[in-house]
């Protein structure tokens, strides 16, 4: 691949990530920019004026994702987009979602301040509730706007305090009215991460070539028994923590003996529970607790479905309590475009990246993109996989790396105007 003499600048787009992070910066090093908080909307205004002093044009849709849009030569073609989030976990990181946003913006300001113009026109996108933490599902920005998720629920939906999506959207005053699903439009979707994962720093490699995301299946779990004074005797109690206890110690097991293809393992995770009546001296009459499982082989995915409903049945039947599985949302294993990924692929070569081809276990709106557009990912190292935690770090080399392979092949797709394009 020939590579563009484009001004990229490292040390800026670092500059950058640390600017944003000071918007919801927590004491232990994190972010708390929840979407359609106060923050959220601090954090989007100053991304709205970093856009436009490179050029950019600005629309927001009904749900609230921002779209940058940077002329091409031949406004025929379909535009070329790069994407991630701004939103963050309650106790989040600097770098989950926002490398991918402003590495795309330094390619805008990159391009800006050398006077390029693409053949293809360029987005850059903030997609809206990536995360989910405040209100689920995740990924609604990029759901709605692919058509897997119905605008109207993303709407309607609320926060565990009962505020509504919509209503949130309106008072930080983030709520356009372009269409969502013109972005179905699209000619071609990056996005660049940290892997959230080990592989690549144990490997010492730069880059992750992502060519495929994992099936997920996610369930909310209720277990209804009988409220009991501490006191009483342990034997008769149809205690429903207790039931509920037994049954999520088995899921590690479960998820460890799905084994499919190369030894590839299942994963199960239970990340909120709530007891009631919440009382110090009475057994707990229901718990609700969600799961979340994953797994690139859908025949193991379901085969860790029968063995958790088998084991819910057996343990309501021993404990004289009901537990009733739902399933909350699903989705199956997704390929990114083969001709995006091998030009992921030869950009890194073209840098001397070290790099390797690998699954996406974790969910991004890049996958969401994948089911309507062609697609493709970019994984970035991230020190000992921790994300989701304020401790998330990655290194400046890293995310210039991680740039700089975005860059080449978003240019490489897009095209440059010949009057402005240079090899290296």
């Amino acid at each position: 691949m020939d590579r563009i003499n484009l001004p990229l600048s490292q040390d800026r787009l670092w500059d950058s990530l640390m600017e944003l992070a000071r918007i919801g910066g927590l004491p232990n090093g994190g972010n708390d920019r929840q979407t359609l908080t106060d923050r959220d909307a601090e954090g989007r205004a100053l991304f709205r004026r970093w856009g436009e002093a490179a050029g950019l044009t600005l629309t927001v849709d009904r749900v609230g994702t921002m779209i940058f849009r940077r002329p091409g030569r031949n406004p025929a073609l379909k535009p070329v987009a790069i994407g991630s989030h701004l939103d963050t976990q309650p106790t989040g990181g600097k770098f989950d979602g926002p490398l991918g946003v402003l590495a795309g913006l330094e390619i805008m300001r990159a391009l800006d301040e050398a006077g390029l113009e693409t053949e293809a026109p360029l987005m850059l996108i903030n997609w809206c509730n990536e995360e989910g933490s405040r209100f689920p599902p995740p990924m609604s920005g990029s759901g709605v706007a692919m058509g897997i998720v119905p605008e109207a629920d993303i709407l309607a939906t609320r926060d565990l305090s009962g505020l509504v999506f919509g209503d949130e959207l309106r008072r930080i005053g983030w709520q356009g009215d372009a269409d969502p699903a013109a972005l179905r439009g699209i000619g071609a979707y990056f996005e660049l991460h940290i892997e959230q994962g080990k592989r690549l720093e144990d490997a010492g490699l730069t880059i992750g070539v992502v060519d495929r995301a994992l099936a997920q299946i996610w369930y909310e779990i209720t277990v209804q028994g009988e409220e009991a004074h501490a006191g009483s005797p342990m034997d008769g109690r149809r205690d429903a923590l207790m039931a509920a206890a037994a049954l999520i110690a088995t899921l590690e097991g479960i998820a460890r003996e799905a084994v499919g293809a190369g030894g590839e393992r299942g994963r199960a995770t239970v990340g909120v529970l709530k007891a009631e009546p919440e009382s110090r001296n009475i057994t707990p009459g229901r718990v609700w607790f969600s799961l979340d499982t994953r797994h690139g082989d859908t025949d193991q995915l379901e085969a860790m479905r029968a063995r958790i409903l088998a084991r819910a049945d057996a343990l309501a039947a021993e404990r004289g309590v009901t537990i009733r599985v739902e399933e909350f949302w699903r989705a199956p294993p997704t390929p990114f475009d083969p001709v995006l990924v091998d030009r992921i692929q030869a950009a890194a070569e073209a840098r001397g990246h070290a790099w390797t081809r690998m699954p996406t276990a974790i969910y991004h709106d890049a996958v969401y993109c994948a089911r309507a557009v062609p697609a493709a990912l970019v994984f970035c190292p991230c020190h000992g996989g921790i994300s989701h935690n304020e401790a998330e770090s990655i290194t400046p080399d890293w995310a210039g790396a991680g740039m700089e392979v975005l860059a080449d092949a978003v240019l490489a797709t897009a095209g440059l105007a010949a009057a402005g394009s240079a090899g290296a």
